[in-house]
């Protein structure tokens, strides 16, 4: 499928929910799409609406030029006449059929032969879902997707029912499938490590909206408002205000605080996201950095995160780090301690 996938839909739930949503993905430059955003803002919702699963309240959707939805127009295809294909949370496996028999219900015996030789299942498939890990079941599933041949592959928290370790084994494996099926594919996740691993293109959706899309690591390292910023797991989200600018750069104050960021015309009031990575930790305060940002502080706490560590500062204003694990034992940091963050100037944006 070429061209753009437009859905502006409208439903209004039972729960008093409303979604007024206005998706727009390059489909030739997103060869998958996450659409991203908290628990409880729509995402699943959205995907069932393009799905056909859902009908919106008014609205269109139109993948690649072809028309699914169109309230104006009297248009609405049922989701056999969508050539999308659905892989839910828990997979939907039929318990009582084989790996073949589940991917032979959607695709004659002997293509869903050689699809399971291509993405490596043929030696499950006698078994019964009951008999796989949550990894094989997830495959499976995803095959068996396939094997209708759709337009689009629209799958809703892919990794959400894996536990931890096999969610973290099984991220790159799902982005190499679905690159390999060639399909279009939209994936809806709250989780901001899964966007990075397997996205292209991300629309990030808010209490019902599409608040910001673009490429995956633009979207991250320039989120449109604070909201965003906050939803992409931006550690610091402070309030800010312009007091000066010169020779390009912008002067805002943190409480009593001051720092420098690259003048991109703001002014009044803001607020300054600062990511964790962004931001070093020094025992003194390292003269010899170009960073014209350098903060005295003093540490809070420091929580261990696997390889990262996060480390809470009080700077004047609260203000959180995140450093690799080995750094932080390292430099030996505890609560209490004296410290420098340093902070340049092209890592602080500025957003309403």
């Amino acid at each position: 499928m070429a061209g753009e996938l437009i859905a502006r839909c409208r439903k209004r739930l039972a729960s008093g929910f409303e979604l007024d949503a206005d998706l727009r993905i390059p489909l030739d430059e997103a060869p998958v799409t996450v659409l991203f955003g908290p628990s409880g803002s729509g995402k699943s919702t959205l995907l069932r609406l393009i799905a056909g699963l859902e009908r919106p309240d008014e609205g269109t959707i139109s993948p690649g030029g072809a028309v699914w939805f169109d309230t104006s127009r009297h248009i609405d295809l049922p989701p056999q006449r969508r050539r999308a294909a659905f892989l839910f949370q828990d997979y939907a496996l039929f318990p009582h059929l084989t790996v073949a028999e589940n991917v032979a219900f959607a695709a004659p015996r002997d293509a869903a032969s050689a699809l399971l030789d291509r993405f490596g299942l043929a030696a499950l498939a006698s078994r019964l879902p009951r008999s796989l890990s949550g990894g094989q079941q997830q495959r499976v599933a995803l095959v068996r997707a396939l094997a209708s041949k759709p337009a689009l592959l629209l799958l809703d928290e892919p990794l959400s029912a894996l536990d931890a370790a096999t969610r973290t084994r099984t991220r790159h494996q799902l982005r190499e499938l679905l690159l390999e099926s060639g399909v279009r594919s939209i994936v809806v996740t709250h989780d901001r490590t899964e966007a990075i691993a397997l996205g292209d293109w991300l629309a990030v959706m808010i209490e019902g909206s599409i608040r910001q899309t673009g490429p995956v690591q633009e979207v991250l390292r320039c989120p449109a408002d604070a909201q965003v910023a906050e939803s992409a797991g931006v550690e610091n989200v402070l309030p800010a205000e312009v007091v000066a600018r010169q020779y390009g750069l912008v002067t805002i104050a943190i409480g009593v605080v001051c720092l420098d960021a690259v003048d991109r015309g703001e002014t009044g009031a803001l607020f300054a996201c600062i990511r964790g990575e962004d931001i070093t930790i020094a025992r003194n305060r390292a003269e010899g950095s170009s960073a014209r940002n350098r903060l005295d502080g003093r540490v809070r706490a420091v929580t261990l995160e696997g390889p990262v560590a996060r480390v809470e500062l009080d700077c004047g204003f609260p203000l959180v780090a995140v450093v690799t694990a080995q750094s932080a034992a390292d430099m030996q940091l505890q609560p209490g301690d004296s410290v420098c963050a340093v902070i340049k100037t092209t890592a602080l944006q500025l957003v309403r």
